[in-house]
């Protein structure tokens, strides 16, 4: 029983550090305005991405953590299959726990209507992929241009 106490007391202090981490950095109180994104998905996506200029264009953040769909092609067959896996563990991780929270606990946005409508049409398991992926599109959007999460999308086409 000691043992265990001992653990649970370095584990505040390390949750402890976590938040004043994410307390002090501007860029990850600004990812944390997004619904589902909590201190440790925020400092992940900045440890992962490290520089946001790395990116020309917002939608590569997608394929380069790995969260697009893996083609087969030979001949005539043409299989999409499942996610390539390419990249950043950890940020495909926590990106896909932040689409589980915006999904199913988060505040009603744009970004959840979207989903339960791709969620309608392919079902859950690819709608929570495609979430996680445009989680992570969204977030280094917000980084590059310094602006907080809108709840309400101001034009269709901005992702």
């Amino acid at each position: 029983m000691r043992a265990r106490a001992q653990l649970r007391v370095e584990l505040a202090e390390l949750d402890a550090k976590i938040a004043d981490l994410a307390k002090q950095d501007d860029v990850c109180r600004l990812m944390m305005t997004m619904p589902g994104v909590g201190r440790i998905v925020a400092l992940t996506v900045k440890a992962a991405i490290d520089d946001p200029t790395r990116f020309v264009r917002s939608k590569d953040v997608g394929p380069w953590v790995g969260l697009t769909p893996r083609r087969t092609q030979s001949g005539e067959m043409d299989i999409v299959g499942q996610i390539t896996r390419a990249g950043d563990r950890a940020l495909r991780t926590a990106l896909y726990q932040a689409a589980m929270i915006l999904m199913h606990r988060g505040s009603p946005n744009w970004l959840q209507a979207w989903a339960l409508r791709v969620a309608h049409r392919r079902g859950s398991k690819r709608a929570l992929i495609a979430l996680a992926r445009r989680i992570g599109v969204v977030l280094h959007r917000m980084w590059r241009d310094g602006t907080p999460f809108r709840h309400a999308q101001s034009c269709p086409a901005t992702v």
